[in-house]
């Protein structure tokens, strides 16, 4: 039986008044990665940080098995104190091994140990934090958002050393490609109280599911059982004997369990996006572009073309030039060579990574309404900004908090609430999951796959990818850029599988990819026109997608009564599950009609 290496006992933490750990208990065994999840300001930080030792709890106790050892990598490591890379990390380390083992670490990231801290850009210096760890290897690793700024390599980097040491692991992240590759065991901070289960994070979201019903239900009961007390109160009581009494006492009892219980659910975001005019057929066409900075090309003689309705992904490594891509492709900057022509009717909306049109001493109310007045329009329609910010789980009185003083969630929900109620049919998004919460991000996510119009993301995040895209661009030969970018059919797993599989085939078979790069090849042969069967299709599609999405704004607005789980839970799992199929079929149909609107431009193009 493996004893464990750490426990938190009756653990109790207060913070602003805010009760955010309500007897906590916890045990971390031998070997056990155990991820953390709960919304942004639920107490997780503070949670890790009284586990490593560095906050002393209210009440309770922290206790480390001796002579166990442990490690922490906060969210923003501290370098202030040091000048170079080896300072930071030798530790009065002096041995060959440790020397070897630093400089090979080192040299996966171009660094070395005289580099100065003040030098590394945010990733690299989050690396080198990191490495310090894996070579000091502590029988328990605490770490805070380890994934926060890096690109999807260094993360794979990282999974795969974490994997291999014998060290537990607790830790916090909102990547969740990250948390079901490393996870053996997840618990979650929920309003106070930790939840265990002993699987890990690929299970999390059907258990939570079954935790919210079970209090849904309990709440349930208790609100039945209130309305009877209530009719006896009025009908039946003397007030004289103390069965009646404590009968009276007990009600009040109730009354306060159902106020807790009813204040503590989970909200949900209540906003749609919806898609204004629809632009036309072709969003962006780039004819042979090419940008270079310095000596280094970020795109070189670059040919694409987007249409209506594509979801597309951007990936690569940090510094490698996709968010230039995307300033190319939207007219932002302009190329060195070749042409960039936008389609008609296009109104874009735009969320960039630095959230550069976001002024943190402004209030939120003003900066959803401009400043003028205490309303704004929303899809042309006037809101008063409380009741707005209301759909987006922000409380009424935080209408007038400085944007500074929101949390990173909350300052992501304020931007999607003012791109929201803009009118457009193109979403461009850069970085859009940092900081993100996993209500948010769900609510993302659910806003992307509902709207019609396109879609270019730039991310790292690489399970948001496989939810929300239909196609993904990434550079080509990454180790030895060249400004050649490829297009692969689906999100980033499908786009690993086919590298895969296009590295395993040989060279004179036809890789399963598109590559974006003109060819000096001679063109094929002419492709044949659409089948008489394709042609019918593409012509009934369009109605089918029309009725479906009619058939989902109907069970949406039934879903949205917030007391319809209580009024009637069949409907509400019947309601559920007729709207997952809907969401299913219409995406299927979507991908269909893209795919055969795709091909008959192809064939336009080449027989024309």
């Amino acid at each position: 039986m493996n004893l464990p290496i750490l426990r938190l006992d009756h653990i109790n933490a207060t913070i602003g008044g805010i009760n955010l750990l309500q007897d906590i208990s916890l045990s971390v065994k031998p070997r056990e990665r155990i991820c953390l999840v709960g919304c942004n300001g639920s107490g997780k930080s503070t949670l890790l940080k009284i586990a490593a030792g560095i906050i002393e709890p209210q009440s309770g106790t922290v206790f480390l098995n001796s002579p166990h050892t442990l490690g922490y990598l906060e969210q923003n490591p501290d370098f202030s104190h040091f000048s170079t890379i080896s300072d930071f990390i030798n530790c009065n380390k002096n041995s060959t091994e440790f020397s070897y083992s630093l400089n090979s670490f080192l040299k996966k990231f171009n660094l070395t140990e005289k580099d100065k801290i003040s030098h590394l850009s945010v990733g690299q210096a989050r690396c080198v934090a990191l490495i310090k760890m894996l070579i000091l290897r502590p029988d328990i690793l605490i770490l805070d958002e380890p994934t926060n700024h890096l690109d999807s390599r260094t993360i794979h980097w990282m999974e795969q050393e974490l994997l291999n040491i014998n060290s537990s692991l607790i830790f916090v992240s909102h990547d969740r490609f990250f948390l079901k590759t490393l996870s053996t065991a997840t618990i979650w901070l929920d309003r106070g109280c930790l939840h265990h289960l002993n699987k890990g994070f690929s299970f999390f979201e059907p258990w939570k599911k079954s935790i919210l019903q079970q209090e849904q239900a309990h709440y349930h009961n208790l609100k039945k059982k209130n309305e009877a007390e209530e009719e006896w109160l009025r009908y039946g009581v003397t007030a004289r004997r103390k069965r009646n009494v404590r009968r009276v006492k007990e009600l009040q009892d109730i009354r306060t369990q159902l106020q807790e219980q009813k204040s503590s659910f989970h909200g949900t975001i209540q906003a749609h996006l919806q898609s204004t005019q629809s632009s036309g057929k072709m969003v962006i066409e780039a004819d042979k572009i090419t940008k270079k900075y310095n000596d280094s090309f970020i795109v070189k003689n670059f040919s694409l073309r987007i249409h209506c309705g594509e979801r597309i992904g951007i990936v690569g490594p940090n510094g490698a030039g996709k968010t230039t891509l995307l300033k190319l492709l939207t007219g932002k900057i302009q190329p060195d060579s070749g042409s960039i022509t936008l389609g008609t009717n296009l109104k874009i909306a735009i969320i960039d990574q630095k959230r550069e049109d976001i002024n943190p001493n402004e209030s939120l109310s003003s900066y959803l309404t401009g400043g003028y007045g205490d309303s704004l329009l929303v899809q042309g329609e006037s809101r008063h900004v409380v009741g707005y910010i209301k759909d987006f789980l922000f409380h009424p009185d935080q209408a007038h908090s400085l944007i500074k003083n929101l949390s990173g969630g909350e300052k992501m929900r304020a931007i999607l609430a003012r791109v929201l109620a803009q009118p457009f049919n193109f979403l461009v998004m850069d970085e859009p999951t940092n900081d993100l919460d996993f209500e948010t991000l769900d609510f993302l996510e659910q806003t992307i796959t509902r709207f019609q119009g396109t879609i270019l993301i730039v991310s790292h995040d690489r399970d948001f990818l496989d939810r929300t895209v239909n196609s993904t661009l990434s550079m080509q030969n990454v180790d030895n850029y060249n400004g050649c970018w490829i297009k692969y059919a689906g999100g980033y797993s499908d786009m690993l599988l086919q590298q895969k599989q296009n590295n395993n085939i040989p060279q004179k078979k036809n890789p399963p990819i598109e590559s974006l790069i003109p060819s000096t090849a001679k063109k094929d042969k002419k492709k044949k026109s659409l089948s008489y069967g394709q042609k019918l299709l593409l012509e009934k599609l369009p109605q089918e997608i029309k009725k479906i999405h009619l058939k989902i704004t109907e069970k949406e607005q039934q879903f949205n009564d917030q007391n319809l789980f209580l009024k009637d839970a069949k409907k509400f799992s019947k309601l559920s599950h007729e709207l997952k199929n809907l969401y299913h079929e219409i995406k299927e149909k979507e991908e269909k009609w893209l795919e055969l609107e795709m091909f008959q431009e192809e064939v336009k193009d080449n027989n024309g």
